[in-house]
């Protein structure tokens, strides 16, 4: 149930509504519908073709010629100040939270309501986005600056901030992990054992360089006896075309798209696999889905990267993903060792059960309450 004791709450995030990602699901369960826990004016961009609406607790906002460099993402961010200020009047104790220190809902938001305090989310993308485009590390500093509060879902995703903004105070960092909804927590879903002899993998997230999945695709075409599912956006299919036509030989690769699944459904085929696999090559700011399979009973094969050695730690399995030679070894051990699997899912189990969402709610809504 919404609260309504606190300070109301306005935020959003510059991606079409559905858009796949963390920072999205975060959004809806924090935000969007009767049962989020803090009460929030929301908005997201219509898709293209879209007029803007509201659906719901979401509003949907049309901001033409969005881009991230140079004097047109400026243009872009003028655009969508104006939606926004069409769009909602807050009330003057309200309070934003910032999604993303970098990108052009952040700097929209200041804009179109200048007068009202600020806390800032960092995600991870927006920290990547930054130490590669001199505009986004501009909006970064900028939004920094404007924020009374940063919260960090980890402390790696704190000290990599640090190497961005040097100067920024500790005291202005606020340690909050990010939850997954609390149902996962209250029973875990039954498993449905596979035929036996292949050890089923699946990944789920944005089929994008920096979550290595194509290494992995590569590399377990050369294991044989692999079972690999992809949930992945539709759109970025084509990507994995590149990785079938250099793996080393798919004849001992089964590999099944299934494109990107709604998380009722991702929960549920968490049920039909035997192992998440993350090969991460940068950082993850927290890993989220990665906690989600554990809390629904799936153990984790990670990448050791920032984010998710503070969030897995000894919960979950670890292998050099860019190694195919130990990533073999590893995958092969678990195949052959069914109680390696079974410690592996009672470790997650424990694990998953230390990030409910209602906890992150809370902390929230206690700082939100604290700089209103």
């Amino acid at each position: 149930m919404t609260s309504t004791s606190e300070p109301p709450v306005i935020t959003g995030l510059d991606l079409p509504a559905g858009s796949p990602g963390g920072s999205v699901e975060l959004l809806h369960d924090l935000y969007i519908g009767p049962s989020a826990p803090l009460a929030a004016q929301v908005f997201m961009l219509a898709r293209a073709g879209d007029t803007a609406t509201r659906s719901g607790e979401l509003a949907l906002l049309t901001a033409p010629g969005k881009c991230a460099e140079g004097p047109q993402f400026w243009q872009y961010v003028a655009g969508l100040t104006c939606a926004l200020s069409a769009a909602f009047i807050p009330p003057g104790d309200a309070v934003a939270h910032l999604q993303h220190l970098t990108f052009g809902a952040s700097p929209a938001l200041i804009g179109a309501f200048p007068r009202l305090r600020r806390i800032a989310l960092v995600h991870g993308t927006d920290l990547l986005a930054a130490e590669t485009s001199q505009t986004q590390l501009h909006v970064l500093h900028r939004v920094i600056a404007a924020a009374s509060a940063i919260v960090v879902p980890t402390t790696a995703m704190a000290d990599r901030l640090r190497r961005l903004a040097p100067h920024l105070p500790a005291s202005r960092l606020t340690h909050i992990p990010w939850g997954i909804p609390d149902q996962l927590l209250a029973a875990v879903p039954s498993r449905r054992p596979g035929p036996g002899g292949s050890l089923r993998l699946l990944y789920a997230g944005r089929f994008t360089a920096e979550k290595g999945a194509a290494e992995l695709i590569t590399t377990c075409s050369a294991i044989g006896g692999i079972q690999l599912s992809i949930a992945a956006p539709e759109d970025q299919r084509a990507a994995v075309q590149p990785a079938l036509s250099t793996a080393p030989g798919l004849a001992g690769l089964s590999l099944c798209w299934l494109g990107w699944l709604p998380r009722p459904r991702l929960w549920e085929a968490f049920a039909d696999h035997d192992l998440l696999v993350v090969p991460s090559t940068t950082l993850e700011a927290f890993g989220l889905v990665a906690v989600e399979a554990q809390a629904c009973g799936l153990p984790v094969l990670y990448q050791p990267v920032p984010g998710l050695t503070e969030v897995l730690a000894a919960s979950a399995a670890t292998a050099d993903f860019t190694s195919a030679g130990e990533l073999t070894a590893v995958l092969r051990w678990l195949s052959a060792d069914p109680a390696a699997l079974a410690h592996l899912r009672a470790a997650g189990l424990a694990n998953a059960a230390r990030f409910p969402l209602s906890r992150t709610a809370a902390q929230l809504a206690g700082l939100t309450s604290s700089i209103a």
